[in-house]
C-alpha cells in the first residue's frame, strides 16, 4: 500500500539562528532505486490522544508610547509561532532529480510554506500535494516557495512523482518534496507521532526573516485548504507591510482592515 525505502540522506534539524550565506549549488544523486514497505497497521488515519501540556504564557512587546505592537516573540519552547523556524538541510526530489534543500537559503529572499504529510502512496496526501502544485504560480507571485515533507525516502518520492495521477501518483510537481527519513525535521516542528513514525498534517508559514508566523496541524484523515493557506499568507504580508493595522476574520486583499486601537477600531465596526 505504500512505497518507501531507506535512504542514506543526512538530515539535520537545528533550532538555532539561520545562516544568510548564499545558496550552494544543488547536488544530485544518480542511479535511483525503489523498494517496497508496507504501512504499519497502526497507521489508521487517526492520532491517539496524548497528555496535554500546561499552557505557556506569551507577552506582547510594546512599541512607542502611542502604539502597541501585536507581534508575538515566543520563548524557545512551544508554540513555534513567533520563533525562528528550525533550520534543516535534507535531500529532496524536484524535477525528477535528487537535490539538496536548506531552509536557511530562503531567508531574506522568500516566504516559505512548509507542510508535512504522513506517507507517500496514501490517500489524502496526493490531493493536497497536487493542489499546491497546480497553484504554485499564485504563490510565486507572492514571493513564496512551497516545500513538502514526509518521512519517506527520496526514492519513494521519485517513484510517486513518476506515477500518473490517475493511478494515485503525483506526476511532475512544481516544488521540492523533502525526505525526512531520520524524522528529525518532523520532530523539530512538533508534528511527529512517535508511536506511528509519521507526521501529522502540519503546515507552517515562515516569513522572510525566518520567523514562523502561522501554523496549522490537522489529524491524519483531514486534508488542508490551499485557499485558506493563501489567504493567511496574504494577510500576513499585509500586516507586515502595514504594521499599524490588523486583519479581521476572513480578511482578503482589498477588504477593509482594522486599527488595533479602542477608538480607531470603531471605524471598522461602524462600516460593517
Amino acid at each position: 500500500m505504500a512505497c518507501s525505502a531507506a535512504s542514506t540522506a543526512l538530515l539535520s534539524a537545528n533550532p538555532g539562528a539561520f545562516s544568510t550565506k548564499a545558496a550552494a549549488p544543488m547536488a544530485s544523486i544518480s542511479k535511483p532505486f525503489s523498494q517496497t514497505l508496507t504501512i504499519p497497521k497502526s497507521f489508521n488515519g487517526l492520532r491517539r490522544p496524548i497528555q496535554s501540556h500546561a499552557p505557556r504564557s506569551l507577552s506582547l512587546s510594546r512599541g512607542s508610547h502611542s502604539r502597541r505592537s501585536f507581534v508575538v516573540r515566543a520563548s524557545s519552547e512551544l508554540p513555534l509561532v513567533g520563533n525562528v523556524a528550525p533550520d534543516f538541510e535534507a535531500e529532496a526530489v524536484f524535477d525528477q532529480e535528487f537535490i539538496k534543500v536548506k531552509l536557511s537559503e530562503y531567508i531574506g529572499k522568500k516566504y516559505v510554506i512548509l507542510f508535512f504529510y504522513p506517507l507517500d502512496f496514501t490517500f489524502v496526501c496526493p490531493t493536497e500535494i497536487t493542489a499546491f502544485s497546480d497553484r504554485h504560480g499564485e504563490f510565486e507571485q507572492l514571493n513564496t516557495e512551497i516545500l513538502g515533507v514526509s518521512v519517506d525516502s527520496v526514492f519513494s518520492h521519485l517513484a510517486w512523482v513518476q506515477t500518473d495521477r490517475k493511478s494515485g501518483g503525483l506526476g511532475d510537481l512544481k516544488y521540492p518534496l523533502i525526505s525526512d527519513v531520520t524524522k528529525s525535521i518532523s520532530k523539530s516542528y512538533g508534528v511527529l507521532i512517535p508511536d506511528q513514525g509519521v507526521a501529522l498534517r502540519g503546515l507552517f508559514i515562515i516569513d522572510k526573516e525566518g520567523v514562523i508566523q502561522h501554523s496549522t496541524i490537522n489529524n491524519l484523515a483531514i486534508g488542508r485548504s490551499v485557499d485558506e493557506t493563501k489567504r493567511t499568507l496574504q494577510a500576513l504580508q499585509y500586516v507586515q507591510e502595514n504594521p499599524d493595522e490588523v486583519c479581521p476574520a476572513g480578511w482578503k486583499p482589498g477588504e477593509k482592515s482594522m486599527k488595533p486601537d479602542p477608538k480607531l477600531s470603531k471605524e471598522y465596526f461602524s462600516a460593517i
